[in-house]
């Protein structure tokens, strides 16, 4: 059995498809760990959730915040209306629309695999969170989620605040960090502020704002942890964290590592070129 996580699709199946090609995935053998962001910018955000579905447990994906914005659009029910990005229209009109929605509700925030050693996660972890704390919160957001109260949160997720972690959170403050660290942060200071706006590549940002995983590496906690939601970093394995979103809707690569090999080994890389769906920008 191989394990191969791949980075954001964002819409872009026909690049996935021909990377499994060249891995010669065979699902119900091989498995598929996805870093989130199935939909959004891309031209096939419908047929992306409706394949990744259909691999039953051979794919494992976690959320991003494009999936978790379509769900917020499906909970208020805006299709087709100046809310909804065109890319996400197709999905909102889908004659399965509910069903690929509430199979994609359920997917988690984290997983981690103890057997293969690696965490997946869509942007990365915050500090001062070790695995069992950020499970934790995973699991406590998945529970509102899908629970009665989840269109509720899916409308009030949206904000920037708190920016700072206390095990004093509670309700609707430590659901909102636990969504933003785990979904859109990048950057954080020294001190532990997380930073939701800077989105540029490390070279191009001013300090204290440093890479969340130089702050907080996962190494130090005796975890490996597998990324995406960032196209201007590229490809990176440092501390313990792997950045896989090479930026495969804006034309650059969608970027495959096999997980039950070791990342060091060149081997363990596999990228396939993408045709540009959209110009380059965003989150």
């Amino acid at each position: 059995m191989a394990c191969y996580a791949v980075g954001d699709l964002q819409g872009c199946l026909d690049p996935l498809q021909r990377l499994l090609e060249r891995l010669r995935f065979e699902p119900g053998t091989d498995v598929l760990w996805l870093t989130g962001d199935l939909v959004n910018r891309g031209p096939q955000s419908l047929e992306c959730l409706r394949f990744v579905r259909a691999l039953g447990d051979s794919a494992v994906t976690v959320l991003g915040n494009h999936d978790l914005h379509l769900l917020s659009l499906h909970a208020r029910g805006v299709a087709g209306t100046a809310r909804a990005d065109p890319t996400l229209v197709p999905v909102l009109r889908a004659p399965d629309r509910d069903e690929l929605m509430d199979w994609l509700l359920h997917r988690p925030l984290l997983h981690h695999d103890a057997a293969l050693g690696y965490t997946l996660v869509h942007a990365g972890l915050p500090p001062p969170w070790d695995l069992a704390t950020a499970q934790g919160c995973a699991t406590e957001v998945a529970s509102v989620l899908t629970g009665n109260d989840g269109a509720a949160f899916l409308h009030d997720m949206y904000g920037d605040q708190p920016d700072r972690w206390s095990g004093g959170l509670t309700d609707l403050a430590r659901w909102r960090f636990t969504i933003n660290a785990l979904t859109r942060m990048r950057y954080c200071t020294p001190d532990g502020r997380i930073d939701l706006r800077a989105k540029g590549p490390p070279h191009a940002v001013a300090p204290p704002l440093r890479p969340w995983f130089d702050v907080h590496p996962p190494a130090a906690l005796g975890l490996k942890v597998v990324f995406g939601h960032w196209s201007t970093l590229g490809a990176v394995a440092r501390g313990g964290a792997y950045g896989l979103d090479t930026g495969c809707v804006w034309g650059g690569s969608l970027t495959a590592l096999r997980l039950d090999a070791a990342p060091e080994d060149g081997t363990a890389w596999i990228s396939q070129p993408c045709p540009m769906a959209c110009a380059p920008g965003g989150d």
